[in-house]
């Protein structure tokens, strides 16, 4: 599967996201103006010697943008794991994923993939009792829907408080709950551990899932295979940085990690390949 992001996407979200220009970030890198446009553009570039000094002026790693500029992609993880699925949903033609973690009869969702209808098909097909809807962001693309999963499933919805604003559709006070720092939900013998990652939106939070066998997170858009989701607002980068260095890529090495787009990925893989790690 390609990577969610490509070369210009992550130039311009580090450069957008320190809010600074392109002339200014071009003069920083020693090149020409129209050569970032160009790269931003998606232009193929004349070296890995310009890609580093690009790297270096908006404080990326040289090497893995490199690497994802010649073509990097995260080693394959199996297409099947025993307690969890994966429901795409299209949105204009937008690939998302949701996840249904399931054991012993029991489910939680997290995300709704902008597909209810398939999240409800699944949980229906396996006979399974929803116990809750586990949102990362309240972006409609990964929240949308939620509406007709409650009209089924009257159960509660954990989202970051921060976040709220986001919803095209708001369930009651007594549905909502905060997910808190090392909070966690019981799911059969498993258990969702929450934890709080701000930045690309304000009340962002991924899921971590310790007991089925390799450690997973389910990270949303707070981190792709080789990039970061898009800091909302701009001035959450830092914020953003933060979360993504000091909380998903500090989890252990062998933990993998499932996106809203893109491939999955693992954490020794990013601490290695991703350009915004440390």
């Amino acid at each position: 599967m390609p990577l969610e992001d490509e070369l210009s996407d992550i130039i311009k979200k580090a450069r957008v996201g320190q809010q600074r220009s392109v002339a200014d970030v071009a003069h920083a890198a020693g090149i020409p103006e129209a050569d970032l446009a160009g790269l931003e553009r998606g232009q193929a570039s004349q070296s890995r010697a310009q890609v580093q000094a690009v790297a270096r002026a908006l404080g990326l790693r040289a090497d893995p943008l490199v690497q994802v500029a010649e073509g990097w992609t995260p080693q394959a993880l199996p297409s099947t794991l025993p307690h969890i699925e994966t429901v795409l949903g299209s949105i204009g033609g937008y690939e998302v994923k949701g996840y249904i973690v399931h054991d012993r009869g029991e489910a939680v969702i997290v995300d709704t993939a902008y597909n209810a209808g398939a999240m409800l098909e699944r949980v229906a097909a396996r006979n399974l009792r929803l116990r809750a809807i586990c949102l990362t962001h309240g972006h409609s693309d990964h929240a949308e829907g939620i509406e007709a999963i409650l009209q089924t499933h009257p159960v509660p919805v954990y989202l970051g408080s921060d976040d709220l604003e986001l919803l095209s559709w708001r369930p009651s006070q007594d549905v909502l709950h905060v997910p808190k720092e090392d909070g966690t939900l019981q799911v059969g013998g498993l258990r969702l551990r929450f934890m709080p990652t701000p930045g690309h939106t304000p009340g962002g939070v991924c899921y971590r899932l310790e007991e089925a066998g390799e450690p997973i997170c389910f990270v949303g858009d707070t981190l792709f295979a080789g990039s970061i989701g898009r800091s909302n607002p701009a001035g959450l980068y830092q914020t953003h940085l933060a979360s993504v260095r000091q909380r998903v890529l500090a989890l252990s090495p062998d933990t993998r990690l499932f996106p809203g787009h893109g491939p999955a990925t693992t954490v020794r893989e990013e601490r290695l390949h991703n350009p915004f790690a440390t």
